[in-house]
């Protein structure tokens, strides 16, 4: 089972999306934050599979849960499922440390789709987000997509330039291979890009490598 936390402090949203969510087979709603301070609690209290992250929140927002959440435990996968796409909304979810962008107006079985393919290492961006960072990446008005990285997934990432497997990165660098999956599924969100490949590819153009 794919254990989930919800949060959400619209009760109505919270009672719908959980009940679709705990009708799979495969998929169940552990805990329900209306909050942003309750989801960092429940968040590292229960260790979910996955967050489910609601953006305006009364007391504590999404984007500053998502920060403290990542920061005290950065195998969180979190996906922010909100009504906003401005960007002052989306980039600082995602470089906060969210794994994977939604809108409400997704139907429930597309966010359960999405719980299973973030849960299996995926980020799952909606078209118009993936948009908005393209637009950025060729405007070129903001930093580089690779500042948004950590100094352990650039690590990650030159070694991936290397041809090395999450196994061999796990045993090189001493961390656990479920670690390693987590951090390369974080590398693929930031840089946009959808598999291995294109993140290597991202290095060697933006001369990444040693």
């Amino acid at each position: 089972m794919i254990k989930v936390l919800f949060a959400d402090d619209h009760e109505m949203v919270r009672i719908g999306v959980s009940a679709y969510l705990s009708s799979q087979n495969d998929i169940d709603v552990i805990a329900e934050a209306n909050d942003g301070g309750e989801a960092v609690d429940l968040a590292l209290s229960h260790r979910p599979d996955i967050i489910l992250m609601d953006l305006v929140m009364k007391k504590m927002d999404g984007i500053e849960a998502t920060r403290q959440i990542i920061e005290r435990w950065p195998e969180a996968k979190i996906i922010i499922v909100t009504s906003f796409l401005d960007d002052e909304k989306v980039y600082p979810a995602l470089e906060a440390g969210a794994t994977s962008y939604m809108l409400k107006t997704s139907k429930a079985e597309e966010i359960a789709r999405a719980i299973r393919q973030t849960y299996d290492g995926q980020s799952i961006l909606e078209p118009e987000v993936t948009g908005k960072i393209m637009n950025k990446m060729r405007t070129g008005s903001d930093a580089p997509l690779h500042d948004q990285l950590t100094a352990r997934e650039k690590e990650i990432l030159l070694l991936m330039t290397e041809g090395k497997t999450n196994q061999e990165i796990s045993e090189e660098l001493f961390i656990a291979l479920k670690t390693v999956k987590v951090h390369v599924s974080n590398i693929l969100g930031k840089l946009t890009v959808h598999d291995r490949t294109q993140a290597v590819i991202y290095a060697f153009k933006h001369n990444l490598t040693k």
